[in-house]
Formats: C-alpha cells, structure tokens, sequence
C-alpha cells in the first residue's frame, strides 16, 4: 500500500490522559503506521506526545500562550475533566477557532507547496465544533476530511437518570448551525465520517460523502488471547465499568442484578467513583446485596482490564453514551457486554457477542436485563461461547489498526485514488425533531 501524506489536526490528542485525549491519539497513531502523519496538536501536549516515540512524521505544536492558560485552567478547576459537558463544549468554541487559525498560519506555506495529500480532522470530537480549514483550502487540491465525528444523542423521556444529568444548555444546542462555518464545514469537506448511527443519522443529506468508522477501539494488547474462561465458576462474576454519575444508570444495573446477587449467584464488581456512589451504596444495601457488591473506586487502566478480564459479564445500561470504549474493552477482554440500545454501545453490540435492551423506560429496562442476566448465569454454556465469539469480533474488527484501514479507504477515495468504501453504520435511523426514529 502506497503512504499517504497527512496532516491530521488533532488539538485534543495526549497519549498520558484518558477519554477523547487517549481516543484521538490512538486514531492518529495507527494511522501513522501505515502512513507518512504530520500531527498537529496543543502546545500543553507536545511532552507527552514526544515521549510516546510514536512514528509520526513529525509533531507540530501550536502556541496560543494566553488562551492555552485559560483553557487548561477552565477545563481543570471548572469543568473537571468532564470532557463529555455541553457547557465544555460551548466554551471551547473560540479556542477550536483559534487552534486552526494558528494552525493554518503555521502550515500553510508547507500546504501550498504540495506536501500533503489530505487533511484530516481528528478532533474535536463533537460534530458542532466546525472547522474553518475548508474555507482556508477552498482554492487548493488538497481534500479535508472530518471524523470521527460524534455526539448529539437526545436525552431519552422516560428516565430519572436523563433528567437529574440534563442542564439548561443541552435545549440550545441547535443554535451551534447558526455559528460561523458551522454549515462550511461539512458543505465543503469532501467526505465525513460519522462515528455512531445517529451522527451518521443527523447528516444524512450529505450521504454521498459520508460514511461510519466507530469512535472509539482498542489496543492489540489490550485483547486476551487466553483468558480462563467461565467454566464450572460457582459465581459468575459481574461488572460496571464507568463514572457514578446520573446517566451512566449503575443504580438500574444494581436493580437488574438484585434478585441474582440475593440468592448468592454472582458477585458484581463496580469500577468507578462520582457523585452517585453514596447513593449507589445505600441502593445496594436497600436491596439487600451490599455483601454481594464490590465497590473498588477509580482504578488505573491496567488495574480496570485486569477487572474486566476477571469478569463474565458487562452490566452496562448508561442511558446516553455517545461511544462506549468500556464496551470495546469489555469485548477485547472476553467479557459479554448487556447494554441499552442507544447511541454507540447500540451500534458495537451484536446478537453474537452480546445483548442489547431498548430504551423503552426504566421498569421495562431492567425487567428485560433481569432476564437476560438469568440466562446467563444459567447457562455457563453460552456465556463462554459469547466470550469467545466476542474476542475474535473485537480483534477482527474492533482495533485501532482496523479502524485505520477503514479510515484510510475513506481518504482515498476523497483523493479519487480508490473506490467508494460500503462504510454504513449497523442501524438505519431518521431523524425527527432531534429525536431518533
């Protein structure tokens, strides 16, 4: 395969964070094994991008001293790394403006000199972060490619964890199509890439140029290739992996498990920590099966795989995750994930790996996971079967080095160098009034 030249601007791409910082590089960095990658990033990355010894082509870092300061300290006192805020994204907005202007004024000379194919927008994440390179490329040859691009899930009716986690921002958003080059960005692109059915969804009158590449993936080494699986295990063991806060919906895994974990037939490890977990304790007590659970707090990403492949089953009902990367981990390690059918957990999850339960409301929901953990606990059988079934899907189809070769189809064929990619997400939605249907 011939290299590519890209130029990948990725402000968000840190390779020692977590969340959309750890996604983004990854991206990038799979892309750079196969392909000549320029890396553009935040100036409060570069050490930690240098040190990864990753084979990009080179890492540009671009200085915005002041407004740097003020972003760091905002996301750290104010926003607490909670990268997923609405009220975080609509304050990034001039600074993502700012990043690609600086970005533009540094590598514009090396652009116009032709020493790129392609430009491809890593990151932000969130589609209503537009961006003004295509405008700055409009009379060049070079194609600019968006994505993944995510976001925009509504919250569900019906759902105290919806509603105690919404803010007055979120009945706003809409207005983001009205900011400057919000309409350019995808107008102008020559292909976009949507990383959930319901993104790929909201710009469906762009579908001769878009396609879907999941947001998130996972690491070869993060893959068990011989775990013990559960065979003959007394208790089977299951697992929450996430923050404790209102829409992640431990409290309905708690609730699902209850009847289970009061007659001593599985143990539930929950990984995380937040605001909810006080009240997650005293729900487990209330239940009855506060011995039955273990509450372990934040734990590294070694110590969460090294939980996840201890486990049998994910427990997993978050009521409006927009990618889902525990899942991902969770099918790597040989887990069998029990998730809602909303948003990227939706998309990922398939009758052979695994099981999903529709957003109905939340006595539905956790009647229909009740039943679907009884199964499984009953029978041994196919929880083994779906483990193994789901490690070879996720090594298949779930790394980072397979979400490269999706991306690099997409580049080119926006470069008229290779055919269309049938890239098409696994639901077909239509959206309505910014609900899905």
């Amino acid at each position: 395969m011939n290299k590519l030249r890209i130029l990948v601007l990725a402000p968000d791409a840190n390779p020692e964070s977590i969340s959309v910082n750890l996604v983004c590089y990854r991206h990038a960095e799979a892309l750079a094994q196969l392909h000549d990658v320029t890396l553009i990033g935040r100036a409060c990355h570069e050490d930690a991008l240098r040190r990864s010894q990753s084979p990009f082509r080179s890492i540009e870092a671009v200085k915005l001293p002041w407004l740097d300061r003020i972003y760091e300290w905002a996301l750290r006192r104010v926003f607490k790394y909670n990268y997923r805020s609405n009220l975080l994204t609509a304050f990034g907005y001039p600074f993502c403006l700012a990043f690609e202007r600086r970005a533009w004024q540094l590598m514009k000379g090396r652009i116009v000199k032709g020493e790129f194919d392609a430009v491809l927008r890593l990151s932000p994440i969130i589609f209503v972060m537009p961006s003004p390179f295509p405008f700055f490329l409009r009379n060049l040859k070079v194609p600019f490619i968006i994505g993944p691009i995510n976001g925009g899930l509504p919250w569900p009716k019906g759902f105290s964890q919806a509603d105690n986690q919404k803010i007055w921002i979120d009945y706003l958003r809409s207005l983001y199509q009205f900011l400057p080059f919000a309409q350019s960005t995808y107008r102008r692109a020559a292909a976009i890439i949507a990383g959930s059915s319901h993104t790929f969804a909201q710009f469906a009158k762009y579908d001769d140029k878009l396609f879907f590449v999941p947001e998130n993936g996972i690491s070869l080494s993060d893959c068990a290739w011989d775990r013990a699986l559960s065979e003959n295990r007394a208790k089977p063991e299951l697992i929450f992996v996430g923050g404790l806060v209102p829409y992640k919906a431990c409290d309905l895994a708690l609730r699902a498990a209850a009847s289970i974990l009061q007659k001593g037939r599985a143990h539930f490890t929950i990984v995380g920590d937040g605001p909810e977990r006080e009240h997650l304790e005293e729900l487990a007590r209330s239940l009855g099966i506060y011995d039955a659970v273990s509450f372990c707090g934040t734990l590294s990403h070694d110590e969460t795989m090294q939980r996840l492949r201890s486990a049998d089953i994910l427990v997993f009902p978050s009521v409006r995750e927009f990618g889902g990367g525990v899942v991902f981990e969770a099918l790597a390690a040989g887990v069998v994930p029990l998730v809602a059918d909303f948003g990227g957990p939706g998309d990922i999850v398939t009758p052979e790996v695994g099981y999903k339960v529709p957003l109905t409301n939340e006595t539905d929901l956790v009647a229909q996971m009740e039943k679907v953990l009884t199964k499984l606990v009953q029978d041994q059988t196919l929880c083994r079967q779906m483990q193994e079934q789901g490690m070879s899907y996720a090594r298949e189809r779930l790394t980072w080095q397979a979400k490269a070769q999706d991306t690099t189809q997409v580049l080119k064929w926006a470069m008229r160098q290779g055919p269309k990619p049938n890239l098409r997400p696994p639901k077909s939605l239509t959206i309505i009034r910014g609900f899905s249907s």
